[in-house]
This record gives C-alpha cells, sequence and structure tokens, in this order.
C-alpha cells in the first residue's frame, strides 16, 4: 500500500525522486482513505516556490478540507492539471495518475528527513497498509 521507493512525511504526502534534483509529490492511500471522495484540488502555478512543511496548496473532500504540505523545499516544474477536472483520480490512483505536483528540489538533505514505507506504516498503523 505504501510503495517502498517512495519517502513520505508525517502530513501524509509522498516524494519519488526522479534523477538528481526532482520530486514528483502526492498524496498518501492513507490520506485519501481519511478524504474519501475528494472534490476538489488547489495547486501550485509552475514557477512557485515550495518550502519543506508548509502548505502548497488545498485538497478539499465531502468530509473535510486540508491543506497540502511539501515534503521538499523546490520549485514547481510541472502540475497535474487533470486533477482540476477529475479530483478523484486522488482517490483512485494516488501514486499514479493522481500526482499533484513535480518540484525542482532546492535541498536535498531535506530528503533525508523523510520516512520509509515502513517508517510511514508504522504511523499510520499496519491496519492502513492491507
Amino acid at each position: 500500500m505504501y510503495p517502498q521507493e517512495l519517502k513520505y512525511n508525517a502530513e501524509h504526502t509522498w516524494l519519488r525522486l526522479e534523477g538528481d534534483d526532482r520530486g514528483r509529490i502526492g498524496i498518501t492511500h492513507y490520506a485519501q482513505e481519511q478524504l474519501k471522495g475528494v472534490v476538489f484540488v488547489e495547486l501550485p502555478e509552475v514557477g512557485t516556490e515550495v518550502i519543506y512543511m508548509e502548505p502548497f496548496g488545498v485538497i478539499e473532500s465531502v468530509k473535510a478540507t486540508n491543506d497540502l504540505y511539501s515534503p521538499v523545499s523546490g520549485e514547481v516544474v510541472e502540475v497535474n492539471h487533470a486533477l482540476e477536472d477529475e479530483p478523484g483520480l486522488v482517490n483512485q490512483d494516488p501514486y499514479g495518475k493522481g500526482w499533484m505536483i513535480v518540484v525542482k528540489i532546492t535541498n536535498p538533505a531535506e530528503v533525508d528527513l523523510l520516512s520509509s514505507a515502513a517508517e510511514y506504516q508504522a504511523l499510520v498503523g499496519g491496519e492502513a497498509a492491507g
């Protein structure tokens, strides 16, 4: 349920490293499961600076509205505009089509502050990984 190649933060976002200085970001299976039906996702524009553990956007579901926290600092270089028309992709495929942004990482040391899949699973509880 939590892909081994990803890194995670306590605010339930994941990071997939792509090359030396880029990372793809989305929310975890656990987060989408807690939110239930995602109805709206607000993401930053390309060129926006994001900061480690600071909000980069907003996700809204039938249950709640929550900030999205960046797992690393960097510049947004790609945005998943498909989520504007199909926010439910976050629920259907949080690690694939439901990704949110790609950033050019400006502080690679922050990656080492993130949790492994096993650490994240322990954080959210073993039953969430089923």
